[in-house]
């Protein structure tokens, strides 16, 4: 390595462009083979920047979105979906939903793809740009009662329920919960209501979500009406 390069790889990591320093010297290579002119080189090399920030920054949202698995619309067997509608959730991939701030409800028995189709949304929102969070509706719960428990339940509301664009809560029913619980994600629904989309998971009907939170019929209605308005 040259002084020059030297030099420049220390300038990259100096202005954080890491990838850059790794990135220039083969594109040096083609722009002079190709006699290309220092603003078609300078292009490419701004446009390779620009690839590898769009990667990184793909790459730390997948991580904070705490996605179990990479799931697309792609690998989905529409044949043992249960009568999915294939046509509105391949609409619902273009995120527009997200945009309006609506939300996405799941419902059908254990293994019609719920979760997979959650999955899938989950993550075209992640490559469009958006900040995703993905968790079972148990561990939500633990987690928000633990917060308030600790006298921080503003905070974990603020970072981890009000922060995501998009809030992927998956198994809504398959544990009930008791009345702070059903309280808590009632808060949930209402802190977000538009404000910032959901994507819900069930296994239970509409009518059947009452028992899955204490049995309140009168929050519940609430809750749903909050969750239904501009919903899918």
């Amino acid at each position: 390595m040259n002084l020059q390069h030297q030099r420049i790889d220390e300038l990259c990591e100096q202005l954080k462009l890491a990838g850059l320093g790794a990135q220039w010297p083969a594109l040096a290579q083609d722009a002079a083979r190709d006699d290309a002119s220092f603003a078609d080189f300078l292009e490419k090399v701004l446009a390779s920047e620009l690839v590898l920030r769009d990667e990184r920054r793909t790459t730390t949202l997948m991580k904070l979105a705490t996605m179990p698995a990479v799931k697309t619309l792609e690998q989905f067997d529409w044949s043992c979906a249960g009568g999915a509608p294939k046509a509105q959730i391949q609409e619902l991939a273009h995120l527009a939903f997200v945009q309006r701030a609506e939300n996405v409800v799941l419902l059908g028995p254990s293994g019609v793809g719920k979760t997979h189709i959650a999955l899938a949304l989950g993550r075209r929102a992640v490559i469009a740009g958006y900040k995703v969070r993905f968790i079972s509706a148990a561990d939500l719960m633990l987690q928000l009662a633990a917060a308030k428990a600790q006298g921080r339940l503003k905070e974990y509301f603020n970072r981890a329920v009000l922060g995501p664009k998009l809030l992927i809560v998956d198994e809504i029913g398959y544990l009930p919960f008791g009345r702070e619980e059903a309280t808590l994600f009632f808060n949930v629904v209402a802190k977000r209501y538009e404000r910032a989309s959901m994507v819900l998971t069930s296994n239970l009907p509409f009518t059947q979500w009452a028992g899955a939170f204490a049995d309140d019929q009168t929050m519940t209605a609430a809750m749903l009406d909050r969750l239904l308005h501009h919903a899918h």
